[in-house]
């Protein structure tokens, strides 16, 4: 008798405890008028000064795209999602890069070019009714690099940046394609 009153006695004070731990990770329902509720910091700050290789080794700094909307896309060859993604980026670069736009694909592969620049020149993708190449410029990106972009928590990550360098918009995971676009539409 007197083991099971003990067992009930640490059962109930485990659910008290879940119940006010559980209220005391929860924040307020009134933001307060000080409190930044913005779910991104990162949107509307300048974007970071960084310098990528592409697959030639040459050195390519983001600010050389000052000037037009450009969507940074941190992206890996064995990320099924990003993979997904890929042909929407093809028919918006299609589509945009002559209004000033590009996609800017961060390849986040370990071992680097040895395994991008094979997968690039080879894979074929699905992409306005037809088999196409990734027709956006392809860089590969470091963890530094990614810091600077506050981290990543997955992939795909994209950060949508303004022709003034302004970071608009940050989607971890796949994008919304019709959402992306018409913000890039209004954008150019």
């Amino acid at each position: 008798m007197r083991n099971v009153l003990l067992i009930l006695a640490v059962v109930v004070a485990l659910i008290a405890g879940t119940y006010f731990a559980d209220k005391g990770t929860r924040g307020s329902r009134k933001p307060s008028m000080h409190a930044d509720v913005s779910p991104d910091k990162s949107i509307g700050t300048m974007e970071p000064e960084v310098a990528f290789k592409d697959l030639d080794n040459k050195d390519v700094a983001l600010a050389q795209y000052r000037g037009k909307v450009v969507l940074v896309n941190f992206w890996a060859t064995w990320c099924d999602p990003c993979r997904e993604e890929i042909p929407w980026l093809i028919e918006m670069q299609q589509k945009y890069g002559p209004k000033g736009f590009t996609v800017l694909g961060v390849a986040m592969d370990e071992e680097g070019k040895s395994v991008v620049a094979p997968f690039v020149a080879k894979e074929q993708f699905s992409a306005g009714g037809q088999k196409q190449s990734m027709n956006y410029p392809i860089v590969i990106g470091t963890e530094e690099i990614a810091s600077k972009f506050g981290g990543l928590l997955g992939y795909p990550t994209s950060v949508l940046i303004s022709r003034d360098g302004k970071v608009v918009k940050r989607i971890t995971g796949l994008i919304d394609s019709q959402e992306i676009s018409r913000t890039i539409e209004g954008l150019l």
